[in-house]
């Protein structure tokens, strides 16, 4: 591996958030949380990253639009299961 790769990880329901939105996608400081993450992770420097979708994956990922990798995990089943999804984005990197 010889550059950054990143995982977003935005497949949760937020249930303590009492909302069916997404919680990716509520507004801090005007903007989408996931903005906010992404542009800390180019600021970072890294620029090849997937987002993990699932409650929500469609509303998600019509947000982000076709430009940005997303990998749906099918069943919430916690953060370690999320990244697994992510072997094959990974493998070769």
């Amino acid at each position: 591996m010889g550059s950054n790769y990143g995982i977003i990880l935005a497949a949760g329901e937020g249930k303590r958030m009492k909302s069916k939105f997404p919680k990716v996608l509520h507004k801090v400081c005007g903007k989408p949380i996931i903005d906010h993450v992404i542009k800390s992770l180019k600021e970072s420097g890294v620029a090849d990253f997937t987002v993990v979708v699932g409650h929500g994956a469609d509303a998600v990922k019509s947000y982000l639009g076709q430009n940005v990798k997303t990998i749906l995990q099918k069943e919430q089943l916690g953060t370690g299961h999320a990244v697994m999804c992510c072997r094959e984005f990974l493998s070769g990197k």
